[in-house]
């Protein structure tokens, strides 16, 4: 392990957002991160996996520590079930493929998302109706204080919509290091998100296996999101609002097509049809704009600063909010 001076972050942001660490260091063991631990009372600090979900907005003035912990377990298996242990620099969708290559079922709806295994139960990351928070068991977080592994259960990890108590609570007091994962080995595939269903019906597949399932989330995202490696993005830039139900039923009055969806906390409301209806799909400002295909995806064409994309997000959630009284928020950690 070595501590580089003055990197560009460029390619390892998948905006390509052009700035620079003042230092730089790759960790691939317990060991680099004990090593790192006494420096990072000094300075500032990030753990940067996949760079998926940040948004740089200037240079970082501090030590960026890329997460290269690579490693796959199978702790128990019977034959319903099977428990796993995945080391949180190991990349995302690579892990649902090899869940699938076991026959370990759960994690097909979340194809193809960005990233890598610590992110997603710090954002609790969910798409086509599953979510993080519905297989993770337990999640083993390095203490920055105190140099010590932690255990955290799936109900001390506090997920919520797009969080945790790490993207919250104890922000910047964890390093995830590991996460836990128990899965099905004979499992009803969920695919009763409109999407999958008409892919699926479209191939002819009456009866859909977990893998028909991923393949047709691959479909989906790929035809509507755009490659980090031709259009630089952070894949979903808002989250879907929660709002009361009083301000829907006034809301769905004046716009009756509203798509809208119950919530233990309200009713939420998709993000990319309130920008889409706002006219941002699709539109272009500089070097920056809403994705064609995707009016949730803000996009870098080519030489967009991290200042120009956030000021083009904060004209959306203005304008949204001014026609609808809906506050949108940033789902990309803005650094």
């Amino acid at each position: 392990m070595e501590i580089q001076k003055n990197i560009s972050l460029k390619p390892f942001n998948t905006f390509g957002i052009a700035i620079n660490a003042s230092e730089f260091s790759s960790i691939s063991s317990f060991e680099d991160i004990k090593l790192l631990i006494p420096q990072l009372s000094q300075k500032p600090f990030l753990f940067l996996g996949g760079g998926s979900n940040v948004l740089f907005t200037k240079d970082f003035d501090g030590l960026v520590i890329q997460n290269q912990l690579k490693g796959i377990e199978t702790l128990y298996e019977d034959e319903n079930t099977a428990e796993i242990s995945v080391k949180s620099g190991e990349n995302w969708h690579d892990l649902v493929l090899w869940t699938l290559e076991k026959g370990f079922f759960g994690l097909e709806n979340l194809s193809l998302i960005p990233g890598s295994v610590g992110a997603a139960p710090m954002q609790n990351i969910g798409a086509y109706g599953e979510e993080i928070k519905n297989w993770c068991t337990k999640v083993i977080a390095l203490n920055l204080s105190t140099g010590e592994l932690e255990s955290f259960t799936n109900e001390a990890c506090e997920f919520g919509y797009r969080e945790s108590i790490f993207k919250r609570k104890l922000k910047n007091q964890y390093f995830i290091f590991e996460v836990y994962f128990k899965l099905d080995k004979k499992r009803a595939v969920n695919c009763n998100y409109g999407d999958i269903k008409k892919i699926l019906e479209e191939k002819g597949i009456d009866t859909p296996t977990p893998k028909d399932v991923s393949n047709a989330v691959i479909e989906i995202r790929s035809s509507k999101l755009p490659n980090p490696s031709e259009l630089g993005n952070a894949g979903s830039f808002f989250k879907n609002p929660v709002i009361s139900t009083s301000l829907f039923n006034e809301l769905h009055h004046s716009y009756p097509d509203m798509p809208h969806y119950p919530d233990t906390n309200g009713i939420k409301i998709p993000a990319g049809w309130l920008i889409e209806q706002s006219g941002f799909k699709g539109k272009i400002v500089g070097n920056t704009g809403s994705h064609a295909k995707q009016a949730l995806v803000i996009v870098n064409y080519g030489n967009a600063t991290g200042e120009e994309i956030f000021n083009y997000s904060q004209t959306i959630i203005e304008f949204v909010k001014n026609k609808y009284g809906i506050e949108l928020e940033r789902e990309v950690n803005i650094i």
